[in-house]
């Protein structure tokens, strides 16, 4: 008998870029696009309730093997303050999900970075293995799938756009890998569009050296990015905000967001770092950057003090889903949070 496909699959992390590929991968495995379509639902975990999750995950799939239930943001779900109860019923439609279901949980997450044994290491913030859901994971054994879908780190950026472009169908040579990289750092979102670009711009016909990607990346435009982090953590708003209005004149928010999220996510995972009695050397190899990346987020770190980080990963979190489903402008939403961390006011 063929092995029996996972019902529950879990795609944890902070790489978006690999979140939609294993999301176009579910998607196209239902056949054409019509009938992946009408065999797709997409249920959002801050709003959904157990009889929306229960009526999608039970229905059966219409002229196909299966059906596709994806649940975006998925902990916001798992993670209300439910009775026992009401876990208990969550519990009982995972273990009776039929196999032509395949319940797609989308849980974004970030690793963070702890010292035990003086030993440096790194886990998941949000869904960790003492998780309700993770417990039922262990048992479900073969019904359950985890994918993990964590960035890859700076160091590793050269192999992985070496390795998108080869799945392109295209070739990057070692220079032109290491400059793409160096301009974005581990930006997968921007990167692959960056790597489109440049398969296009060589035919798909020889490797993309490094003359080609400064060809057709804006070498002063990435400099101005980094400054206007930089000024962010420094909490400088004038200039911020100055810089901000000039970027945004031609270039779009969703490929400046990216940068300032990433910035942060190094910042609050350094500050713990440095908390724990760490240098930078220490955030180099825990967060694994270059030198000169960990000597500036390290520096950047010491500029905040702790409950105030957490306060603004939250609300860049909030930037970021606002942006996306039309509650505020990604621009507006970005100028006020630089106002208010010019302020040093509370989010």
């Amino acid at each position: 008998m063929p092995e029996e496909k996972p019902v529950v699959y879990i795609l944890q992390g902070d790489d978006r870029e690999a979140i939609e590929s294993h999301l176009k991968e579910f998607h196209s495995s239902l056949g054409t696009a019509d009938m992946a379509d009408l065999n797709t639902t997409r249920l959002e975990g801050k709003s959904i309730n157990l009889n929306d999750l229960r009526a999608a995950a039970l229905a059966l799939p219409f002229l196909a093997e299966r059906r596709l239930v994806i649940v975006e943001d998925a902990l916001q779900f798992f993670d209300r303050k439910i009775g026992e109860d009401s876990r208990i019923s969550v519990v009982e439609l995972l273990d009776s999900l039929p196999p032509s279901t395949a319940l797609v949980l989308v849980i974004p997450d970030t690793k963070k970075s702890r010292k035990r044994d003086g030993e440096w290491s790194t886990y998941w913030e949000g869904l960790t293995p003492k998780h309700w859901l993770m417990q039922w994971v262990t048992r479900a054994g073969s019904r359950s799938y985890i994918q993990d879908c964590a960035l890859p780190s700076t160091g590793e950026m050269v192999r992985w756009i070496q390795k998108k472009a080869s799945e392109m169908g295209g070739s990057f040579a070692p220079s032109g890998a290491q400059a793409l990289a160096g301009y974005l750092g581990n930006n997968t979102q921007r990167i692959y569009q960056e790597i489109v670009k440049l398969l296009t711009y060589v035919n798909y016909a020889r490797p993309v050296e490094i003359d080609d990607v400064h060809e057709l990346s804006i070498q002063d435009k990435e400099r101005d990015i980094f400054k206007m982090v930089d000024a962010i953590a420094a909490r400088d708003g004038h200039t911020a905000l100055n810089m901000l209005h000039l970027l945004l004149e031609d270039t779009e928010f969703i490929y400046l967001f990216p940068m300032v999220i990433r910035q942060f996510r190094l910042i609050l995972q350094a500050r713990e770092i440095a908390d724990m009695g760490g240098d930078a050397a220490q955030v180099a190899k825990a967060l694994k950057v270059q030198p000169f990346v960990a000597t500036r987020v390290y520096g950047q770190a010491r500029l905040f003090d702790r409950s105030f980080l957490k306060s603004i990963y939250p609300e860049l979190l909030k930037i970021d889903v606002d942006s996306k489903t039309g509650v505020m402008e990604g621009p507006l939403a970005l100028e006020l949070f630089i106002t208010r961390l010019a302020k040093k006011l509370p989010f």
